[in-house]
C-alpha cells in the first residue's frame, strides 16, 4: 500500500548506501577548534541529493547568521556508520540526524545525549511541536531528540479510473473502501490481473502498521509490544480479505512483478495499473515531477463504519536532530540544533522536501499551498488522532519479527491472529 521505506523515502531508500564516508568527517576533526576563537562543528547528515542541497541552504543562513560557529556538513547515508562512529571516545562529528525510532535504543545504550539540561536553561519552548512528533523524541520522561520534518499517509485515487468504474467518490469508511476495491479492479478474458483497486506501490503486501492503528490498535502499550491487539488484527485482516483472498497471491505477486520503479514515470499509481494507493505526503511533489497529467485525489485512510470516532487516524513518524554522546561540541551543537528546529528553517527545508513541519505554527502557513493537496496531510498532523508507534529498546527487533509476520499474512501461510501470535511469544525475549 506505499512506497519503500518510510519517513522522506528518498533518504530512506539512501541510508544503506555509503556515500561521503565518515573518514571524510574525520578529517574534518583536526580543525574543530579553528582560528579566530570559531569553533567548527562537524554536521553528518543522512539526506542525499536535493534534499541536502536544501539542508546546505539552511547550514548557510546560520553560519551568516552569527560568528561563533562554523558548520561543516557532510552528507552520508550509511546509518550503521553513523552508529560505529557514535561508539568510540572521541566522535566523529558533533551533531547529527536520524529518526524518532531510534530514540529508545540509542538513549538506553547511553549514544545519544538527554537535551533536558539545556531546554530547562535555555528555557526551550515544546509546546510548539507537535505531540505526535515529540513522542518519539522522548524515553523515559527526557527529551533525546527534537523533530523537523515528519512523515504520514494518506490514501491517494485516480479520478480517472474512479469515474470510468462508476464510483462517486473516494471511500471514507472501510466498506466503502472494500466496495471500491472491488469495482476498481480489472482482469483480462483470461482471468489475469489488468488494474487493481488497491496494493503496494512496490510489492503485493500493505503498510500493516498504519492499518492497525486505523482500526484502533496499538503496537505497544507502557513499553511493552502488542502484536495481537484486536486492532492489529481487524487492520490486517481488512486487508486480506478485501485484496489477497480475492484475488489471489500468485496472481497478485504475477500482476506487481510488472511494476515500473517507485520514484519514476513508470510508478503503478501513475500508470494506471493501481487505481488506490496509500503513500505519504512528499508524493504530491513526486506526482508533479514525473506524472504531471495525472488526474488524482487523496483522502484520509478510512475508519471502521462502526468506529467514527477513529476518522483522521494517522501514523507520524518524525525526522530528528541528536546529540552524539561522543560530541566534542556539544554546546555549540546545541545552538546549531535550536537553530534547524526554529520556524524560519523548519519552514524552508521542508517545503523543499515536501515534508511536513513538525511545528503546529506552521501547519497553516501559506508557503505549503504550493503544493497540490497539501493541506490534507497538514491536517491530518493536526488531528487529535495523529500519532506513533513508541520508540522502545525493543522497536528495531520487533518491527523485523512484524515483518515476516507481515510477509506470512501477506502469502496466506498464516492468519492475522496466528502471525501476530509468533510475534507476541517472540517479544517476551526482548528484555
Amino acid at each position: 500500500m506505499s512506497g519503500p521505506g518510510h519517513l522522506s523515502r528518498r533518504r530512506f531508500v539512501g541510508m544503506g548506501i555509503a556515500a561521503a564516508g565518515l573518514g571524510g568527517l574525520a578529517a574534518c576533526s583536526k580543525g574543530s577548534s579553528s582560528s579566530g576563537g570559531k569553533v567548527t562543528l562537524r554536521f553528518s547528515y543522512l539526506w542525499t541529493g536535493q534534499e541536502a542541497k536544501a539542508l546546505e541552504k539552511v547550514i548557510g543562513k546560520f553560519n551568516k547568521s552569527q560568528s561563533k560557529i562554523t558548520v561543516k556538513g557532510v552528507s552520508n547515508p550509511d546509518a550503521q556508520a553513523q552508529l560505529a562512529a557514535m561508539t568510540g571516545s572521541k566522535g566523529a562529528f558533533d551533531i547529527s540526524d536520524n529518526f524518532g525510532s531510534a530514540t529508545g535504543a540509542w538513549a538506553e545504550k547511553g549514544v545519544i545525549k538527554s537535551l533536558d539540561d539545556y531546554i530547562k536553561k535555555d528555557s526551550f519552548d515544546l509546546g510548539d511541536f507537535t505531540d505526535s512528533s515529540m513522542a518519539q523524541c522522548r524515553y523515559k520522561d527526557q527529551v533525546y531528540q527534537l523533530p523537523i520534518a515528519v512523515n504520514n499517509s494518506a490514501l491517494f485515487y485516480n479520478k480517472k479510473l474512479f469515474a470510468e468504474a462508476g464510483v462517486q467518490k473516494p471511500p471514507t469508511t472501510t466498506s466503502e473502501w472494500a466496495e471500491a476495491i472491488g469495482k476498481l479492479t480489472r482482469t483480462d478474458s483470461k482471468g489475469r490481473l489488468t488494474q487493481l483497486g488497491l496494493a503496494g506501490a512496490s510489492g503485493a503486501g500493505a503498510d500493516y502498521r498504519l492499518l492497525g492503528v486505523t482500526h484502533g490498535g496499538r503496537w505497544y502499550d507502557k513499553g511493552k509490544p502488542t502484536p495481537e491487539n484486536p486492532g492489529n488484527i481487524a487492520g490486517a485482516n481488512f486487508y486480506v480479505d478485501s485484496v489477497i483472498k480475492k484475488y489471489g497471491i500468485k496472481e497478485i505477486e504475477r500482476f506487481v512483478s510488472g511494476f515500473g520503479d517507485y520514484q519514476s514515470p513508470q510508478n503503478p499509481f501513475y500508470q494506471g495499473k493501481l487505481a488506490m494507493v496509500v503513500d505519504g505526503e512528499w508524493q504530491p511533489s513526486f506526482i508533479k515531477n514525473f506524472a504531471p497529467d495525472l488526474e488524482w485525489g487523496v483522502v484520509p485512510v478510512p475508519y471502521p463504519d462502526d468506529k467514527p470516532e477513529l476518522a483522521k487516524t494517522n501514523l507520524v513518524a518524525p525526522g530528528t536532530f541528536f546529540i552524539p554522546s561522543n560530541s566534542q561540541h556539544p554546546d555549540e551543537a546545541w545552538e546549531f540544533m535550536k537553530y534547524l528546529v526554529s520556524k524560519e528553517a523548519m519552514l524552508s527545508f521542508t517545503k523543499a522536501l515536501s515534508n511536513l513541519p513538525a511545528r503546529t505554527s506552521l501547519l497553516k502557513d501559506p508557503a505549503y499551498t504550493s503544493i497540490e493537496n497539501f493541506d490534507l496531510f497538514l491536517d491530518l498532523l493536526a488531528s487529535k488522532n495523529a500519532t506513533s508507534i513508541p520508540s522502545e529498546p525493543s522497536l528495531a527487533q520487533y518491527t523485523a519479527d512484524l515483518a515476516t509476520a507481515d510477509d506470512k499474512i501477506t502469502r496466506l501461510t498464516k492468519t492475522p491472529a496466528q502471525a501476530y501470535a509468533d510475534v507476541a511469544k517472540a517479544a517476551k525475549s526482548y528484555g
